[in-house]
């Protein structure tokens, strides 16, 4: 995806956990879309990150959707994405894209990869790999209105 462009819809969903959402529902608000996998290490380390921005940006209206996209046929798996999501206790919907639907429509490649919208649902940011959750808060609180701290 490029910059500007619209948040897509969620095609092809096998299954959604924690709740369905639509790209209507989320018109609004902004969004922060992020991609893993019950197989990468590197997603793991940043679903506390996730929780956290979740909960802590929850009242500046912030929404966030996992999607979960598998890199095997292991990862298929519903049961082992059930149990990983109860573990690192992901409360948000999550998106299980086994036919890959969704990450094509996002044209995304990478896990941990972040996607975020603003109120507007057009892409503000994108960022892939562990390293980049520093960037992706910065771009959070420039969508929210937040004051960096020095």
């Amino acid at each position: 995806m490029r910059l500007r462009e619209e948040l897509p819809d969620f095609p092809g969903v096998t299954e959604w956990i924690n709740g369905q959402v639509t790209k209507a529902e989320l018109a609004g608000k902004p969004v922060l879309v992020h991609f893993w996998s019950v197989s990468c290490y590197m997603c793991k380390e940043s679903l506390p990150q996730i929780n956290e921005w979740r909960e802590n940006y929850a009242e500046n209206g912030l929404k966030v959707i996992g999607i979960h996209m598998p890199r095997s046929e292991a990862d298929t798996n519903l049961e082992t994405i059930k149990q990983t999501i109860a573990q690192y206790e992901l409360t948000h919907p999550i998106a299980v894209d086994n036919e890959m639907k969704t990450t094509d429509a996002f044209a995304n490649e990478y896990v941990p990869a972040y996607y975020l919208f603003d109120e507007n649902l057009q892409l503000r940011h994108f960022q892939a790999g562990e390293k980049g959750l520093n960037m992706v808060k910065k771009r959070l609180h420039r969508i929210l209105g937040i004051e960096e701290e020095s």
